[in-house]
């Protein structure tokens, strides 16, 4: 069991996970606008199960998908943060980051900034020299906060080893982030 890791940014508050979290996340799974990208809606089993995980691997790592919030309101927006994703993937091993944001949320550049603090919990606290993210090659919205993040596009794309491959969303983009471009395009960012 580690250290719980929690931050602010300048709007947002990135923290651990509480129960009554457990609804949010499950409205937030079964909304076909956010899990557009995904392969299907979860129900409300499932998104229970992805909630214990979540807060499994925040108990022994300290970090993972912290739960956001606004720091002026505590309204839950959604997830940001760091996972270790499955062996499976081309890119293995590996730490990504990734969102999952709340429809009413989009577009306001909660995604960008809390993803921020997220890799600056990576590349400072947690020491690590590359932070990958990915996606299907047609969600042009998180591949655009990818760009934003200074993310460099691998060149191949590749099948997502959990979705079929003739699924319209089987073909995945990899981004990557080495420590030594991360920390000559830091932001000013305050992490608290």
């Amino acid at each position: 069991m580690s250290q719980p890791i929690e931050f602010s940014t300048s709007r947002l508050r990135l923290r651990q996970w509480r129960d009554e979290d457990r609804e949010l996340l499950a409205r937030l799974n079964a909304d076909p606008r956010v899990m557009e990208f995904f392969p299907k809606l979860l129900d409300r089993a499932t998104s229970d199960a992805m909630f214990a995980l979540i807060q499994s691997k925040m108990l022994d790592n300290g970090w993972g998908w912290w739960a956001v919030e606004i720091e002026d309101t505590q309204e839950f927006i959604g997830f940001v943060g760091l996972n270790t994703p499955a062996p499976e993937l081309p890119c293995f091993p590996c730490v990504e980051v990734g969102w999952r944001l709340a429809y009413d949320y989009w577009g306001q550049g909660y995604a960008s900034e809390a993803a921020r603090g997220a890799l600056s919990v990576g590349f400072e606290r947690l020491d690590l020299d590359e932070i990958v993210s990915f996606t299907a090659v047609c969600n042009l919205r998180s591949r655009a906060v990818m760009e934003r993040l200074n993310m460099k596009k691998d060149p191949a794309t590749f099948l997502h080893p959990s979705i079929p491959p003739q699924h319209p969303l089987a073909e995945h983009c990899l981004y990557r982030l080495s420590r030594e471009t991360w920390a000559e395009h830091v932001n000013s960012i305050a992490i608290l």
